[in-house]
């Protein structure tokens, strides 16, 4: 799942880029267009607490994929590399300056408001070509040949035209399933989930600041749309916890007040985003997190950790894992009955820790 980072000028996001994915990027880009592709490792403390039961040979976390492409704007967006780029993603991060610093100059005066709805606009602006001139080639083939099909097509095309015409993003449109899988060929750039990224400034009270940011400066509404959410970071704390040990970053954090980076609330805020959930497996040879869409059936997480557990899945061994650390060992688990067999279609919960018994 890959998440396109985006904003306008000097809001930070490619240096959240750099955080995030661990990139090196040199300081001035050949080209400030091009595409940067990264991997962010997804921090889960439950895990790690797994591996310190069972003390395995590997540790794997779940990824988060990351592309960071240039400012964004209508002029940017007529480019077919760069808005190639953005159809290719599976939710925005629009990264959101709220900080004050000299050394990075103001293209305009602090109003997240107006650069998020300028860059809506954008996005809409986008969409709406596209539509238009899929309209225009439907008007022609329905006057030669009617089918269901086109039919269809045109009247969902007619309806998210008039949406978007009254100024309110594709994510915010009411669709079936059926809509949706009609218009997923499109890509169409506001029809992808967001989230808004506050970058704010350092202060000696942080730890508040970030819990405070989005309805300091009026998101929560935007936030709570459908397909929207928004969380807050400091970049310049956050550049400074990526250079440090984890003991020296966790009593980096504790001076500020925070319990966690705001990258692991970044992360969360992704994953939720995109209907993720984790489960786990555990053992001496390998502690491992999996990905997969909430409401996932047994039978198909195992098909993510391999195709053959699907296809020969028998039963899934079940236990959260906050009850088998409780419990010590699996043994013991099984000893007081929290560990359980559930079925091809038992719905797997987020923590959940599963051994896949199959006939392969």
């Amino acid at each position: 799942m890959k998440t396109g980072i985006i904003g306008l000028p000097q809001v930070g996001k490619t240096s959240l880029f750099r955080i995030l994915t661990k990139a090196h990027l040199s300081a001035q880009a050949s080209n400030p267009r091009e595409a940067h592709i990264g991997v962010a490792k997804v921090p889960d403390d439950r895990l790690d607490r797994l591996a310190a039961l069972y003390n395995p040979k590997k540790l794997t976390h779940t990824s988060v994929e990351y592309v960071d492409v240039g400012a964004i704007g209508q002029d940017a967006l007529k480019e077919t590399a760069y808005i190639g780029h953005l159809r290719q993603v599976d939710a925005l991060a629009h990264v959101v300056r709220v900080f004050e610093d000299p050394a990075v100059p103001l293209v305009a005066e602090i109003d997240p408001l107006r650069d998020i709805k300028n860059v809506e606009f954008d996005l809409m602006v986008s969409d709406l070509g596209q539509i238009e001139k899929r309209l225009e080639r439907l008007e022609k083939d329905l006057k030669k040949m009617k089918t269901p099909e086109l039919e269809k097509e045109f009247e969902l095309l007619k309806r998210a035209n008039a949406h978007l015409g009254s100024e309110k993003p594709l994510r915010e449109m009411e669709m079936t399933p059926e809509d949706k899988k009609r218009l997923r060929g499109f890509m169409f750039l506001s029809e992808k989930p967001i989230f808004y990224v506050l970058n704010i400034g350092e202060s000696t009270e942080l730890g508040k600041e970030l819990d405070e940011a989005v309805s300091k400066y009026n998101l929560t509404e935007i936030a709570a749309r459908p397909n929207a959410a928004a969380t807050a970071i400091c970049g310049k704390v956050e550049a400074e916890l990526a250079e440090m040990s984890d003991a020296d970053a966790a009593e980096f954090l504790s001076s500020y007040g925070l319990k966690e980076s705001g990258l692991v609330r970044l992360i969360r805020t992704t994953y939720k985003l995109l209907g993720l959930i984790s489960f786990f497996t555990a053992g001496e040879d390998e502690c491992r997190a999996w990905q997969v869409p909430a409401r996932s059936r047994a039978q198909e997480a195992a098909g993510a950790i391999h195709s053959d557990l699907e296809k020969h899945f028998i039963r899934a061994e079940t236990i959260r894992w906050d009850q088998l650390l409780e419990a010590g060992s699996e043994a013991n688990a099984r000893a007081k009955g929290t560990l359980r067999l559930e079925g091809k279609d038992y719905i797997v919960q987020d923590g959940d820790v599963m051994h896949i018994r199959h006939s392969g």
